[in-house]
């Protein structure tokens, strides 16, 4: 039995690339090849032909290029397909699109993320999106946050805390609105009053989970929901999968910060790495089953140690701006001593002074060095004396402004 012909413009580049979000799923490389190589209206035009065998398993156009699918693959993906182009009515979801007040990206709009092409053939063939529309700016500087579902109290303290501080430090907050980590990304984002990105594994007018309902609103309010599959349809685990290499492809950094080892997280840390993107991970006890995966990462050199916003901020920013602020222990009245200075530091007593001969013999030095090292000592209020003898100074200053040298 011929399938019907479409009841739409496949000419129009929007509603075309809005079908083939219906036809394909997420993430279908057959399905992106068409597309970039023949345009999306003419590989629906095509796609509606090679549904009643009208037109080559394999577009005419598409035959010289050196990466085309099989002719399995296309033939497997036409059968697919198929059972879609029935009730395909992409006008319909974008009316149901508009009453939500959102809109539909497509590659080429101003408003698209560019880096989400890098997907190459995987990249999405269309945006669904509510809130703001302007996911090129979002994604400029943009960290993601992801994590177990089954987190612990400490890794909702890290996701929030680090969101809060990336969110100071001007970068979106990106994540998959789930529950535990991703509902933690969210929330330390909105608290800090900035964006933040939730990347849905359905369509945008179903706000899942059902229970993240009001914090999903808000993150309307303040930055932006998106799917790549249209309005009613539904998430699956397959669906989530393909979710997470939005997220890893969107973002300018990935940041697990806490994910057991078979937690799905990881897999959007494995899609940021194939892309290049820089990979950290927070660590947790060592005892706990819950940052198994973090720890896993670190070991096999897949991320780096992330502890704080600074940290993450390195990873996804500008170089030299956003580089972290160097950190140093409390400073020591000794720091600044030389080798020699440092001897004769250690050798002084505390409390009871003590000879020069018996500070040369515990510093393994000679008498005269001893006397002009020490005589440095207590020029920069390290050392005191009383009657030739020699201790410690009992207030040495917070910090040495110059290096005791040789006499």
């Amino acid at each position: 039995m011929a399938e019907p012909g479409p009841a739409f413009d496949v000419d129009d580049p929007v509603l075309a690339r809005a079908a083939w979000s219906r036809i394909a799923e997420p993430g279908d490389q057959v399905a992106g090849a068409l597309v970039t190589h023949l345009g999306a209206g003419d590989a629906l035009a095509w796609l509606y032909d090679a549904a009643t065998g009208t037109s080559p398993v394999v577009p005419r156009r598409l035959e010289q290029h050196p990466e085309r699918p099989s002719v399995g693959r296309v033939q497997r993906a036409v059968e697919r397909w198929r059972g879609r182009l029935a009730t395909l009515d992409p006008g319909r979801e974008l009316r149901a699109l508009d009453r939500l007040g959102g809109a539909l990206l497509v590659p080429g709009d101003p408003r698209w993320p560019t880096a989400v092409d890098d997907l190459g053939d995987a990249a999405p063939l269309a945006l669904w999106v509510r809130g703001e529309t302007d996911l090129g700016d979002l994604a400029r500087r943009s960290v993601a946050l992801v994590g177990a579902r089954a987190c612990t109290e400490y890794g909702r303290h890290v996701a929030a805390d680090l969101a809060s501080g990336l969110v100071d430090r001007r970068f979106t907050i990106v994540s998959g609105g789930a529950y535990g980590i991703d509902a933690a990304a969210h929330r330390g984002a909105i608290a800090a009053r900035g964006r933040t990105v939730a990347f849905l594994a359905g369509g945008v007018d179903r706000l899942y989970p059902a229970g993240n309902t009001d914090l999903l609103q808000a993150v309307l309010d303040e930055g932006s929901i998106v799917s790549e599959v249209p309005p009613g349809s539904v998430p699956s685990r397959v669906r989530f999968l393909q979710r997470n290499r939005l997220i890893a492809a969107f973002s300018r950094a990935t940041v697990v910060v806490e994910a057991a080892w078979r937690s799905g997280a990881l897999s959007t840390a494995t899609h940021a790495s194939a892309l290049l993107r820089p990979v950290g991970a927070v660590p947790g006890p060592v005892t706990s089953m819950a940052s198994g995966g973090c720890h896993q990462l670190l070991r096999e050199a897949k991320a780096v140690c992330v502890t704080d916003a600074d940290e993450a901020a390195e990873l996804a920013g500008d170089v030299g701006t956003d580089a972290p602020t160097p950190r140093a222990g409390r400073p020591a009245p000794q720091d600044d001593l030389d080798e020699l200075g440092r001897r004769l530091w250690d050798a002084l007593p505390l409390r009871a002074h003590a000879a020069v001969d018996s500070v040369a013999r515990a510093a393994g030095l000679g008498l005269d060095e001893t006397l002009g090292g020490l005589g440095h000592l207590e020029l920069a209020g390290l050392a005191e004396q009383s009657g030739g003898r020699w201790r410690q100074a009992a207030r040495p200053p917070q910090r040495v402004g110059s290096t005791v040298r040789r006499g």
